[in-house]
């Protein structure tokens, strides 16, 4: 397997580009800033702008690009896994069921968590989130393999079918919940970046980090497995272990972005699907790529978030959702001509 991605020379402008958005992310909002706070931030000056950039917008700014990151990417890796251009995530259950792990935390087991050692507190939610997140994946790998390969009706209909079951259970917790579970409940549901902190940016980054370091492994593979089970595995690709692999990967992707941001679909759906549109099908290009495309429109979306209704703002989950929905649309009439017509 080659251990180098093809070069993209966009790249540099790709990167440019991420760069002038992550200035303007941090300029805007609730307080205009301008290059007097950056001096001042530069500086060491304890100016009131300078306090808001190194204090709330950079790690709100650092936190939706590795959010976006990691959504992107796991999105890709679920596409390739299932062999299914609408495998997203979000649409598969994926955050669902971490959300679900994350609600039972919260509500049934919060005496537990509670009980648990100072030190092991903050660790609980995005323990249970990740096992939320790896469980759903597991089910759902189990139906994937009763389906027509490239079934794109019944693979969503899984998803849904699992995602309902999930929110039906977040349902219960919320009944039960009381108003100040209620109101964490509410947070996980509506999807927000409020949470950031350098911390926590640090712990996701790494997890991108390494899934991008291993996706160079990956991208032949995936190339390979595109092709069918059979073919990926007469030229030596292990599937049934990299099935394993990617699944525990985009689990660990999905599961830490739910642990602190709540669910925000479709970012996994539209990175890739962008990505292709640009470097074509070869995933050794689309991995890379739909991460960067994940962190860009992350950004751009936590930033309307957060000026659009100043000084409210709004939840961010909303708004992907807003813009994922018609795109999901036109990717389900291009699958049913490409199948003839009909599901």
């Amino acid at each position: 397997m080659g251990l180098r991605w093809p070069a993209l020379p966009g790249w540099p402008l790709a990167f440019a580009l991420l760069a002038a958005a992550v200035v303007v992310a941090a300029n805007s909002g609730a307080l205009s800033l301008g290059l007097a706070d950056w001096r001042a931030l530069i500086r060491g000056e304890p100016t009131q702008g300078a306090m808001v950039l190194a204090q709330l917008r950079l790690p709100r700014v650092a936190f939706a690009v590795v959010v976006g990151a990691a959504l992107g990417l796991a999105g890709a890796l679920s596409q390739g896994v299932f062999r299914n251009p609408l495998a997203e995530p979000s649409l598969l259950g994926i955050p669902g069921g971490a959300v679900c792990a994350v609600a039972l935390m919260l509500t049934v087991f919060a005496a537990w968590a509670g009980g648990l050692p100072a030190a092991w507190r903050p660790f609980a939610v995005p323990l249970a989130a990740l096992a939320g997140a790896w469980v759903m994946c597991g089910l759902l790998q189990g139906l994937a393999r009763l389906l027509v390969p490239g079934a794109v009706a019944g693979l969503l209909l899984a998803g849904l079918a699992l995602n309902a079951l999930a929110m039906a259970l977040v349902g219960l917790c919320t009944y039960l919940a009381t108003d100040e579970q209620l109101r964490n409940l509410t947070f996980w549901q509506l999807g927000s970046l409020a949470m950031a902190s350098w911390p926590i940016v640090a712990v996701l980054g790494v997890a991108v980090a390494a899934v991008l370091a291993l996706s160079r492994r990956w991208g032949q593979a995936l190339n390979a497995l595109a092709l069918g089970e059979a073919v990926a595995a007469q030229v030596g690709v292990p599937v049934a272990r990299l099935r394993r692999v990617l699944v525990l990967a985009l689990a660990l992707l999905s599961g830490l972005a739910v642990a602190w941001c709540g669910l925000i679909g479709f970012i996994g759906l539209l990175a890739p699907h962008a990505a292709r549109g640009i470097v074509g099908a070869d995933a050794r290009r689309v991995l890379p790529l739909a991460a960067w495309f994940g962190a860009l429109l992350m950004l751009l979306a936590d930033t309307a978030a957060r000026t659009l209704a100043v000084p409210a703002e709004l939840p961010v989950g909303i708004l992907t959702a807003l813009l994922g929905a018609p795109v999901l649309f036109v990717l389900l009439k291009r699958a049913q001509r490409e199948i003839g017509g009909g599901w």
